[in-house]
């Protein structure tokens, strides 16, 4: 071998990423920029960072968890809303007048 070169080689792998443009209203912009640990975290890094729920609900299942779950309002409050509808009125607005 000439030069001193000897006869082994050397494999070189370069891992390459694909990339995508993506457009995002400045708002979610301004989020992910904010999101960002250190000044050059690129974004890709930041939303592989990110988690979401795996688990999302249905409109029906989220019907039947909301009627599952004891009310709001207080029970002399829905007695008094009854009153009214029975008598055709609606409930009085306690926000008139202020």
């Amino acid at each position: 071998m000439a030069h001193g070169l000897t006869g082994h080689l050397c494999d070189v792998h370069i891992a390459w990423m694909g990339t995508k443009t993506i457009s995002l209203k400045d708002e979610a912009y301004n989020r992910l920029k904010a999101a960002r640990r250190y000044s050059d975290e690129s974004f890709s890094e930041v939303v592989l960072r990110a988690t979401w729920p795996e688990d999302t609900i249905t409109a029906k299942a989220f019907l039947a968890l909301l009627g599952s779950r004891r009310p709001h309002l207080r029970p002399e409050t829905l007695d008094r809303i009854e009153e009214l509808k029975q008598q055709g009125q609606p409930p009085e607005d306690k926000w008139v007048g202020r």
